[in-house]
């Protein structure tokens, strides 16, 4: 292992990881012996980690003040690199604050001073501005996904933040962009260049499919019947386009979920853990799902609106055929639209007239108890399978969190499974389980 840190082993062993890919042992050690880094890696490379290991060898466990900045494009990143770094089980304590949640929520949480504090560019120039924490033990900041963060307008905050932390001693940049400008407020010349982009051997295969009328919807269906039961995402420029997509699908009765800026930050979490889980198949999502969540391998992905932008495209590609595994792009063109000039695909599907997807055998239960409570996934597999009379194979994804959780059962109907696992105790917390 590249680093010296004693608890290595066991943090992997508590992530179900059995080794380091060439990624993550390349930045961790170029983390580890240089002051600032840019390391570019495709998404779902395992970045979060990459950078998370060697961090903690700088951290001062006599220190009680922050000591490590994490920005991130969005809430849910913010959100995922928190999980990530409470399932390492270190002893120190991160928390995230990010827009669109109560400042009383983050108070209460900053009350505790966080060792690691992760957010989005606004919140956390806002909690610099307000002093909210100390900083002068501040010495590492991490701009994860940098460029997204100022391609969606944060170059003012990320450059407050920047000016507000002088005692800053190391800078990590990651993205998953070939050809990025490190803007000169960030304040590195010559840093050391970690860039798997070109080991990616993506197999994405990339298919046109032609739509006879200008509305699309009917050939978005027609696709979706020719694909079959595999997992996906269907992109749009626009929420009011999803709701349209949505609309439609209620209709014809096919199971999905929704993801966009717009929805309340629950939705957009109970979106993505149902799709992670399996109990929707297909995701219709605006270019927020592009990059930087933790969204598994899909099948494919269906550019329903066309992207209108280079980087768009690409970075909506890269959600299949990650990882050396295969994937299918699909592009719906009316025939009398016009491709953007980045957008080259002569191979056109012919779509053949199957059956509409099928509903998926999933259901998410929510559980009103978390790692806060010491529970345990064992504790939640076990509750299922003894006193709910399920077998193992009807048990799915678990998801814990820090107050709740949510795990998938193969279930055509929760109602009886829920009568008698409802208001049970985990440890030692009565939890209400209700099916979402």
């Amino acid at each position: 292992m590249s680093t010296n840190y004693k608890n290595q082993a066991s943090i992997l062993s508590k992530l179900g990881i059995t080794q380091l890919n060439p990624m993550q042992k390349a930045a961790q050690e170029a983390i580890a012996s240089n002051k600032d880094v840019v390391l570019l890696s495709p998404t779902g490379t395992g970045k979060t980690l990459a950078f998370l290991l060697p961090m903690l060898e700088k951290l001062n466990p006599n220190s009680k003040e922050v000591q490590t900045i994490i920005i991130t494009p969005s809430r849910e990143l913010a959100i995922q690199i928190e999980q990530v770094f409470r399932e390492m089980g270190t002893g120190y304590k991160a928390n995230c604050v990010y827009g669109g949640r109560p400042m009383s929520k983050d108070k209460i949480e900053l009350a505790h001073t966080p060792t690691v504090l992760i957010g989005t560019p606004g919140r956390i120039a806002d909690h610099l501005r307000k002093r909210s924490f100390e900083t002068f033990d501040i010495s590492t900041i991490i701009l994860d996904e940098f460029d997204k963060s100022l391609e969606v307008g944060f170059e003012a905050e990320m450059s407050e933040i920047v000016e507000l932390l002088p005692s800053i001693k190391q800078k990590i940049l990651t993205s998953a962009t070939q050809e990025i400008e490190i803007p000169t407020f960030v304040g590195i010349q010559n840093p050391i260049e970690i860039n798997f982009l070109s080991e990616k051997k993506s197999q994405l295969v990339l298919k046109k499919v032609l739509s006879p009328d200008k509305d699309k919807l009917k050939t978005l269906v027609d696709t979706l019947c020719h694909i079959g039961n595999k997992s996906g995402i269907i992109f749009c420029n626009y929420k009011d386009s999803i709701a349209r997509v949505s609309d439609y699908f209620n209709d014809h009765e096919i199971p999905h979920g929704c993801f966009y800026g717009g929805l309340e930050q629950k939705d957009r979490e109970r979106a993505l853990i149902k799709f992670r889980n399996g109990t929707y198949n297909i995701l219709i999502a605006t270019d927020l799902a592009a990059r930087g969540l933790d969204i598994p391998e899909i099948d494919f992905l269906i550019h329903y609106q066309l992207p209108l932008k280079i980087e768009e495209f690409t970075h909506r590609n890269g959600r299949t055929a990650r990882m050396n595994s295969e994937g299918t792009a699909y592009v719906i063109q009316w025939k009398k639209e016009e491709l953007p000039e980045f957008i080259n695909i002569e191979d056109v599907a012919h779509l053949q007239q199957n059956s509409l997807p099928e509903p998926s055998p999933w259901k998410t239960l929510f559980i009103s108890g978390g790692r806060q409570d010491k529970i345990s996934k064992g504790d939640i597999a076990g509750l299922l399978i003894k006193k709910g009379n399920l077998s193992g194979n009807q048990v799915g994804v678990i998801e814990l969190k820090h107050d709740c959780a949510f795990v998938s059962v193969k279930l055509k109907n929760t109602k009886p499974l829920l009568d008698i696992i409802n208001n049970e105790r985990l440890k030692k917390k009565k939890v209400r389980i209700t099916e979402i």
